[in-house]
């Protein structure tokens, strides 16, 4: 297993608006949704891990890994948040993880290797935590399909006007402006009751009888291979939804309200499962790791299977897009959300 320090010398709570994929309000709620179906004895090891007993306690740290790669000790982690699929959207979307995947790691590799640590025992409990806090960030991100996209570093570039605002980038409406102009605000108790209406349609609704297929294959002995197919399932919105007419037609006049009224219902699903995946992840990782040891104490084939390492990513320079990231130092540009 690679440590946050050995394996990052190889490449070198909650977050203000404008830094976060899905924003705030997208990562609280995934978190709130994962709350819901943890099962008992996860959600009592998650509340140690944190230190949090409170009725929030995935959703106060589930923006903690964006602040975090704004300081100089996190500076690393801002691949992380980020596949960059080179595909050709609208014509082809696609994400192979041999491809975009670089040497200074990417969202796949992330979340392979911090579920890997998450369930290791012999690791501190700062270090436990921090993982914790990583997987519950990761698994939002990977949902957003620009999270999963090159071009124009994940639409970063892609000036667009969102109800009247003519400064936006097609990014930060989607990571941000989309989901607070459907639920009007982005507090915890927005997100919290967000949560409660998916919450309803997973159990009840029109996501009952799908919830199944988003953990179908869901593998945390298969983590690489798990996350690539999450990578790849938002990725696919990228031309089906994002920009099914190419970048030019999002260009066209405001986005609001013929665009939102479009893509509001994948936003949704999205953060849907985003939660759902979370829960699943974490409750699999309790069972196998955590759960296991306790109650059979030292196990051999278990400590063996947690000192293998995560696998490191491929050996790519980093692209175009992660470099335009890298200087941008990693924001959504919501900064720049204003009506003129």
């Amino acid at each position: 297993m690679y440590s946050v320090s050995s394996f990052f010398l190889l490449v070198g709570l909650t977050a203000l608006d404008g830094v976060s994929a899905w924003g705030t309000l997208g990562h609280a709620t995934v978190a709130y949704i994962a709350q819901n179906y943890l099962n008992d004895a996860t959600e009592t090891w998650a509340k140690s891990v944190l230190s949090d007993t409170s009725t929030s306690y995935l959703a106060n740290i589930a923006s903690w890994a964006d602040t975090y790669r704004t300081t100089t000790a996190g500076k690393f982690s801002a691949p992380y948040h980020f596949i960059d699929a080179e595909d050709n959207p609208p014509s082809s979307c696609n994400v192979n993880y041999a491809r975009d995947c670089t040497s200074s790691g990417c969202s796949i590799s992330a979340i392979a290797n911090y579920t890997q640590r998450v369930g290791d025992g012999r690791l501190s409990a700062a270090n436990t935590a921090e993982a914790l806090k990583f997987l519950v960030h990761l698994l939002g991100d990977i949902t957003q399909p620009l999270h999963d996209e090159a071009l124009d570093t994940g639409g970063n570039d892609i000036k667009v006007t969102f109800d009247g605002y003519t400064s936006d980038n097609l990014h930060a409406d989607w990571d941000t402006y989309i989901p607070q102009k459907l639920i009007g605000g982005s507090t915890l108790a927005d997100a919290q009751s967000w949560a409660n209406t998916l919450i309803t349609q997973i159990d009840s609704g029109s996501y009952k009888s799908v919830a199944s297929s988003w953990i179908a294959n869901s593998n945390i002995n298969a983590a690489v291979t798990s996350a690539t197919a999450w990578a790849s399932d938002a990725n696919a919105f990228v031309c089906s939804v994002v920009m099914p007419n190419g970048v030019a037609a999002l260009q066209k006049g405001d986005l609001y309200p013929t665009y939102y009224n479009s893509v509001i219902g994948t936003v949704e699903l999205q953060i849907v499962k985003g939660g759902y995946r979370l829960a699943d992840w974490l409750n699999k990782i309790h069972a196998a790791d955590i759960a296991k040891r306790s109650l059979e104490g030292r196990d051999e084939k278990l400590e063996s299977r947690m000192a293998k390492a995560a696998p490191l990513p491929p050996a790519n320079k980093p692209g175009r897009a992660q470099l335009a990231r890298e200087a941008a130092g990693g924001g959504c540009g919501c900064d720049k959300h204003k009506r003129h």
